[in-house]
């Protein structure tokens, strides 16, 4: 009989920060990290050091070093990995799930190389027979663990099962709503890493707010794109799992691709600038998956081009965004 509600797998500051929420929410919770010696020192101590320092984690969440004991006791099993790990997370819990374990995730992005969407890579590798779920939306990790008020859409083609998981989010100070449109919402949560790197380098170049205001309005533009060409709703896209999460992550410098892209954009080379974050940048892998699926589906996106060009054929940031400037004249909504 299980005994535990939720196992979250990835201990960064979002499946922290996602697991300390559950668990402060009276969910019986548990966390697993890739590194054991990682989880044991959130166990000593209560406190995710590398990535939520500041944050005192709830006594009762668990914290579980061996995968088959945290997956095996779960009814429910959230996955919060970088999209490059997703399917690799994905083969490694498979042997220890039964045929009613539900999924989740809260990983945002294409699957490299093949440009899947990540509820297609769960159908791949463990079915499409069971509940499964996205969280998504305009969320920094710190402000949720510090209890900061925040909206989030909870995403799957099971209402009910969407219905439960956000009642397990909810509490006064974090409201989540539910959708049916899971490719909408994944497709939002990865195309507006792009953008963000674009705002951050207009930014980083100086150009002010007239131009980022510009690149999150034709970006949201960019997103409805693919996203309704992939069976995405616009309504969708149109709120807080496209528009809320594209302006969260062009605005702010918590944002890791925002940050990237300002230091592209204040002169700095692609790799000084990932060294810099320290951390996974999802824009970079999005922008080539996102380019390949616009060019497979006959659809422009411009601001994606010029951000491929950058990252991938050396375009200097200042001629990308001359590049844009002098497209030829059209009508706004075409």
């Amino acid at each position: 009989m299980r005994q535990i509600a939720t196992t979250v797998i990835g201990a960064g500051a979002w499946g922290t920060a996602l697991a300390a929420l559950l668990a402060d929410n009276g969910q019986s919770t548990r966390l697993w990290a890739r590194d054991p010696e990682h989880l044991r020192r959130m166990a000593d101590t209560g406190v995710n050091e590398d990535y939520l320092p500041d944050i005192t984690l709830p006594p009762s969440l668990q914290f579980e070093p061996d995968l088959h004991a945290a997956v095996s006791a779960a009814r429910d099993v959230l996955l919060v990995v970088p999209s490059h790990a997703f399917r690799q997370s994905l083969d490694a819990i498979r042997p220890h799930i039964s045929g009613d374990t539900r999924l989740i995730w809260a990983s945002k992005g294409f699957e490299p190389e093949s440009g899947r969407l990540l509820h297609q890579i769960v159908e791949d590798v463990v079915g499409a027979d069971r509940p499964m779920a996205v969280i998504t939306g305009p969320t920094f990790a710190l402000e949720v663990a510090r209890g900061l008020p925040t909206a989030l859409t909870v995403a799957s083609a099971d209402q009910d099962f969407a219905a439960e998981i956000a009642a397990h989010l909810h509490n006064d100070s974090f409201r989540a709503y539910t959708s049916p449109d899971v490719v909408g919402a994944e497709v939002g949560g990865a195309v507006k890493n792009i953008l963000a790197i674009a705002a951050g380098i207009a930014d980083g170049l100086g150009f002010g707010a007239n131009a980022r205001a510009a690149l999150i309005t034709r970006g949201l533009t960019e997103i409805m794109r693919l996203g309704e060409a992939l069976g995405g709703h616009k309504e969708t896209l149109m709120g807080l799992a496209g528009l809320g999460d594209l302006v969260l992550t062009c605005t702010d410098d918590q944002s890791r691709n925002r940050r990237f892209g300002l230091a592209l954009g204040r002169g700095q080379s692609i790799s000084a600038a990932r060294a810099s974050i320290k951390h996974v940048v999802e824009g970079i892998d999005a922008t080539r998956e996102a380019r390949r699926l616009a060019a497979s589906l006959n659809i422009e996106m411009p601001i994606t081009e010029q951000v491929y060009q950058v990252l991938f054929h050396d375009l200097a940031p200042r001629a990308a965004v001359h590049h844009l400037l002098t497209r030829e004249q059209k009508a706004e909504m075409i």
